[in-house]
């Protein structure tokens, strides 16, 4: 398959690497030193599942350059959705799908806008995976799963080639028809992982081993839960029950994308997260003062850029 990865971070990075090791025709989309590095020296995965090392990859940063391929995966940060979907639809055929690999719950939403509903799959990445230098991915623990399936949730040839693909590639993937379900479900447990490791600045385990602690994750769970019902969303099983086991198996320093950018000075995808369950429980009815506090409690740190007195790195303390 021709497979374009836009965003080629930590999750662009590894299955898209994945893919091209096996053999699918893939090409990579970045810039900056990510881009400098792909072109000089390819592109390397460390993990436990087998490093790879692919020396020689097609990449780029102009979108509109690159033939419509059978699939693009959009793997940008929340805060680029609309530009990054802008600068890809050139590139976008009338048989592209596009599939959206975003923590948050818009993004789908927001790349049918531009790019037209027809074109746009719902998908989600669950991995730990970051970028530890310039063309090098470290994959964290073994977990490395892509759920996806069309918004209408009807079969298709696109998403079953896709799926073929994948598992081709030794990637653990899963076909849905409830790809609305599946979205929320990781977001209920984001919102609370991301938010709270980061207030916390530890991983899981001293948050899981904590009851007051954990209670409060697990607030934060809830009220999401709430906003998902609120809006319709209809699950087939409990999630929260779901994620009580999965979080009890977590390895104990396990820690979220959020807090590595929180720690670097890095802008956060806090308004998609927790501001979104506030946003979206304030419009339906539905109290969230776990994820108002959490959202609030972050916000300078939100977006150093534009606040950079909130960056440690930049503007150290200084005694009285």
């Amino acid at each position: 398959m021709r497979i374009a990865v836009m965003g080629t971070g930590g999750i662009g990075g590894y299955f898209g690497a994945r893919l091209a090791a096996a053999g699918e025709d893939v090409i990579f989309i970045a810039r900056g030193a990510q881009l400098q590095a792909l072109r000089e020296k390819g592109i390397a995965i460390e993990s436990a599942l087998g490093s790879l090392l692919l020396p020689s990859v097609a990449a780029t940063d102009d979108p509109s350059q690159v033939p419509p391929p059978d699939v693009v995966l959009f793997c940008v940060k929340l805060w680029d959705v609309e530009t990054a979907a802008r600068q890809i639809k050139p590139m976008v055929g009338p048989k592209t799908a596009v599939i959206a690999l975003q923590n948050g719950v818009d993004a789908e939403a927001k790349l049918a806008e531009i790019l037209g509903k027809e074109r746009v799959i719902g998908g989600v990445a669950h991995i730990s995976a970051l970028v530890h230098e310039p063309g090098i991915i470290r994959h964290t623990g073994k977990l490395q799963r892509l759920t996806f399936g069309e918004l209408d949730g009807k079969p298709s040839d696109r998403t079953k080639n896709f799926l073929e693909a994948c598992r081709h590639a030794k990637i653990d993937t899963r076909l849905t028809d409830r790809i609305d379900e599946a979205i929320w479900d990781k977001f209920i447990f984001l919102i609370a992982f991301s938010g709270l490791t980061s207030l916390m600045r530890v991983g899981i385990g001293p948050i899981r081993d904590d009851p007051e602690c954990y209670g409060m994750f697990r607030a934060a769970m809830t009220e999401a839960f709430a906003v998902a019902k609120a809006k319709g969303i209809e699950f087939s099983y409990d999630p929260l029950a779901q994620w009580d086991k999965a979080i009890a198996a977590m390895p104990y320093d396990y820690r979220s994308s959020m807090l590595e950018d929180l720690e670097r000075g890095r802008r956060l995808e806090l308004p998609w997260l927790s501001g979104t369950v506030a946003r979206l429980g304030k419009q339906l009815g539905v109290d969230t003062p776990v994820n108002r506090f959490i959202a609030t409690a972050l916000k300078l740190h939100a977006n150093p850029g534009a606040n950079p007195r909130a960056n440690p790195e930049t503007h150290p303390a200084k005694s009285p």
